[in-house]
């Protein structure tokens, strides 16, 4: 049985990416030596019109991110999960998780949920679930189910 050392799990308050969540505290629990490591990317791209007009829009995404990744690790270690590191980012999901993050921590498994784009939209942009099974170099995880 693959023992996992690091554990990325990319969250962004998606009903998808709790699922995510929930399913690597139960992987992180039968791997006691495993570190888990919560990531929110702030995808810049996004904001960067808007920003021009609103300059705390920055800020309020830290804050947003910072509040998510706690309350996530709070509930990781009131399940039993000890070795818990929350990291914030900036920049495209797609990159960061798995050419730069996964590389920094040594992923062995990344986890993340499944998209809710329709084919148009996976067809324009993307999703990042997808481009990080396409271009990860370890085990990656998508969870589309609470279960």
């Amino acid at each position: 049985m693959t023992q996992y050392k690091n554990i990325v799990v990319a969250v962004d308050g998606s009903k998808e990416a709790e699922y995510a969540f929930k399913k690597s505290i139960e992987i992180a629990k039968r791997n006691p030596e495993a570190t888990l490591n919560l990531v929110n990317v702030i995808d810049t791209r996004s904001f960067a019109a808007i920003e021009a007009y609103d300059r705390s829009i920055a800020e309020r995404a830290q804050s947003f991110s910072e509040d998510l990744l706690n309350g996530y690790k709070q509930q990781a270690e009131a399940a039993g999960v000890h070795k818990v590191n929350n990291i914030i980012e900036y920049g495209s999901p797609k990159t960061i998780i798995t050419k730069e993050l996964s590389n920094v921590v040594d992923a062995d498994l990344i986890i993340c949920g499944a998209t809710g784009l329709n084919a148009v939209e996976r067809f324009l942009i993307g999703s990042v679930s997808e481009a990080i099974v396409r271009s990860s170099k370890c085990d990656v995880l998508v969870v589309r189910t609470p279960e």
